[in-house]
């Protein structure tokens, strides 16, 4: 492992978690579940006899997802902060970056265009916003995954990982359990049983 990957499986600071738990990837589900949410009840506001309860709540449910994405940006920032630049994985995580603020400026918006506006239907173009929004938090979303799952991004090394697939009641043999697992020399990307060999 290079010390650029190694460095961005580490935590920035204890603030951002400790190594293996970031406390970014916590917070992301508040906002997409609750402008997830304003598309409903946004919908429901113009199908409704009397949408203004609708109306209420969206307004509601969206400023939690404000106050859910600013404290997800801010732990984003920690872990940003920890790969390097100038790397395919540092272009993927400020376009990640970039989509998600452009996403809170959108949702902020119509946040301020709902306050104190008394509404028994949401007008159509806020629905459009929300509906772009939400586009743009699928596409952050996939690249947040990208960044984690295929580069590994604040998840912890392959050998932190292995114990935890060791069998705890015996039914896995020690073969099988073994198969493909690489202990490698620390602070070196020798495997530890080539190194033996030599």
């Amino acid at each position: 492992m290079n010390p650029f990957q190694a460095r961005a499986k580490q935590p920035a600071s204890a603030f951002a978690g400790p190594y293996g738990h970031p406390f970014h990837p916590m917070l992301v589900p508040i906002p997409i579940g609750a402008w997830t949410a304003l598309l409903f009840l946004d919908i429901a506001s113009r199908n409704a006899d009397d949408g203004a309860g609708y109306t209420d709540a969206g307004t509601v449910v969206l400023a939690v997802g404000l106050v859910g994405a600013v404290l997800a940006a801010i732990f984003g920032f920690l872990d940003y902060g920890q790969i390097q630049r100038g790397t395919k994985a540092a272009r993927v995580a400020t376009v990640h970056m970039a989509g998600n603020l452009l996403a809170i400026g959108l949702f902020g918006a119509s946040f301020l265009a709902r306050l104190g506006a008394a509404q028994d239907r949401v007008p159509m173009g806020l629905v459009v916003v929300t509906l772009v929004g939400l586009g743009i938090l699928a596409f952050t979303g996939f690249l947040g995954g990208h960044l984690a799952y295929r580069y590994g991004v604040r998840v912890a090394d392959e050998h932190t990982q292995a114990p935890a697939f060791d069998s705890t009641d015996g039914t896995v043999p020690p073969a099988a359990r073994d198969a493909g697992r690489v202990d490698w020399l620390p602070g070196t990307n020798v495997p530890a049983d080539e190194h033996a060999e030599r």
